[in-house]
């Protein structure tokens, strides 16, 4: 839930945002130049302290969809008890925002797992590389049009043993 004044001064300041609400959740739509001044000002004037989660939607074959695929961001104001989803929209071949990290230390690991399952990159992130996955996997396996039973990546990787104690 986000106060009133809090939304309406948010769109004093960026107009050209969009929003929308559903069961008490707001949501704004950020364009992804404008990403770095929103985050500050959110921080900054509004106390959006704390950086829940960084996820990534994918929209293939989504009927009614737009764009490819979808950042979400989920804020918190920790003195306020206020939650806010901001929501950036992407489409290949361009899949590149810039890192929240400066405003949010935590966003490292969180766009990490971004990057490694969406293929999304971050400009300006101190240390984006796979974290879940080895450094020779290609692939993206969290976008729909990766094949469910992989592509024969795992057959190229050593097999990993435990020492025996």
């Amino acid at each position: 839930m986000i106060r009133p004044e809090t939304l309406d001064g948010l769109l004093r300041l960026f107009p050209q945002l969009e929003h929308s609400e559903f069961r008490g959740q707001t949501r704004v739509v950020v364009p992804r130049e404008l990403l770095p001044s929103v985050w500050q000002t959110l921080r900054d004037e509004f106390g959006f302290d704390l950086l829940i989660d960084v996820t990534c939607v994918d929209y293939l074959h989504y009927r009614k969809a737009r764009h490819r695929f979808g950042l979400v961001y989920l804020l918190a104001a920790t003195a306020t008890n206020e939650r806010l989803t901001l929501r950036c929209y992407l489409d290949e071949p361009d899949l590149a925002v810039p890192s929240a990290v400066p405003y949010w230390p935590g966003a490292n690991w969180l766009e990490r797992e971004v990057w490694d399952m969406f293929g999304i990159t971050f400009t300006g992130h101190p240390d984006l590389r796979r974290i879940l996955l080895p450094e020779a996997f290609t692939a993206h396996p969290l976008r729909k049009d990766y094949p469910l039973q992989g592509r024969g990546e795992r057959h190229n990787f050593p097999v990993l043993t435990r020492a025996q104690g």
